[in-house]
């Protein structure tokens, strides 16, 4: 039995995430090679396509929330197995040992110490000296994570008039280039005309596996030269979307680690070139967290969000490897809305964000829908 009615799969899915695909090019639903995490030299050939896997798991079913729960099995598995082994099927009381055990557990989630501290003390609060069941604790948990995840809406801003320019940013390895593939997919279902700028100049895998997907989405790309100067490339980009009136401008930008300042100082240039040609753009600057670098991925945050003044996150490779709950710290401490979550590896592996949804997976402890 599901722990409470589970409401209507809402409109906010993202158009092209279902059965359809491009017909641009065969074999469109190939798998998208992840970023390498290291710089690939120049000149080692063209950038390879992953090979579909042979034995995908099917998709689980509920639209939506089937696509939310698959994609946090891996916090489902820890909250089915460990917090349930905390309760006896009566209930248990609630006293300071249990909360101690359930406070760990909720760590173990990747949610950290903050939100499981909340948890913890509102389930003391309500509860202690009194027998819970677990369906209790989920919904005392739910209630407190739909709470600091809520958010107001995790639609990307649009601009009024004129292109849409989209400035994406993050660490190398963290799937910053797969996902601009996905969103690229994304605006080209709704019919919309996308310029893609290949601003990742000191990494030819970058530019070539980007170009590789502009080719097989049917949108249009401006590169530079290896090594070159990123800002050019972003403002080449910006003026060939006004030029063609496009739709949208998706423009990557260099990964090397946050903690070096010419990187932080070369994000703030582009945004400053790309005002010179749209003065009100960049519309949204994404960045892009790879979920399975748990809490790391929330130190990655910190330099990027500062310095590209980010507008919201893509959580990249939700796709059951990795614990879901790292969604919530994230939240929690940048305030920034997370827009979309990547759940595979072929381009119509995207959805956008649904916080009630996400909790709904998150806390269905019997895995039914």
């Amino acid at each position: 039995m599901a722990l409470w009615k589970r409401k209507k799969d809402k409109s906010t899915e993202a158009p092209g995430t279902g059965d359809s695909a491009v017909q641009d090019e065969p074999n469109q639903d190939e798998p998208i090679q992840d970023d390498s995490s290291s710089d690939q030299p120049p000149g080692d050939g063209p950038v390879a396509v992953a090979e579909p896997d042979p034995d995908p798991q099917p998709e689980a079913r509920g639209g939506l929330f089937g696509r939310f729960r698959k994609a946090v099995r891996k916090t489902v598995d820890v909250l089915n197995t460990d917090v349930r082994d905390l309760f006896r099927e009566e209930g248990e009381l609630v006293d300071d040992e249990f909360l101690k055990k359930l406070f760990a557990l909720m760590v173990k989630t990747d949610m950290g110490a903050g939100p499981a501290g909340s948890i913890r003390d509102a389930v003391g609060k309500k509860y202690r000296a009194r027998k819970m069941t677990i369906h209790q604790l989920a919904e005392a948990a739910s209630e407190v994570i739909v709470e600091i995840m809520e958010q107001e809406s995790s639609d990307l801003l649009m601009a009024t008039s004129g292109p849409t320019v989209i400035m994406v940013v993050g660490v190398n390895g963290s799937g910053k280039t797969t996902s601009i593939a996905k969103l690229t997919h994304l605006f080209r279902e709704q019919g919309k005309s996308v310029v893609l700028g290949a601003g990742d100049t000191f990494r030819a895998a970058a530019v070539e596996q980007l170009t590789i997907w502009a080719d097989r989405l049917g949108a249009e790309i401006v590169t530079g030269k290896q090594g070159g100067d990123p800002a050019t490339v972003a403002y080449r980009a910006a003026d060939k979307a006004k030029e063609t009136n496009a739709d949208v401008c998706i423009v990557d930008t260099a990964g090397r680690l946050q903690t070096q300042k010419n990187l932080m100082d070369q994000l703030t240039k582009i945004r400053n070139v790309i005002k010179k040609v749209i003065p009100d753009a960049p519309h949204e600057v994404l960045l892009v967290l790879d979920a399975t670098a748990g809490q790391n991925a929330i130190s990655q945050a910190r330099g990027f969000s500062d310095a590209a003044d980010c507008t919201g996150i893509v959580l990249a490779k939700l796709d059951g490897t990795a614990k879901g709950g790292v969604a919530i710290p994230i939240r929690q401490e940048f305030g920034l809305p997370v827009k979309f979550i990547g759940l595979g590896e072929t381009p119509d592996a995207i959805a956008q964000f649904d916080v009630e949804q996400f909790v709904h997976a998150l806390f269905d402890l019997d895995g039914k829908s």
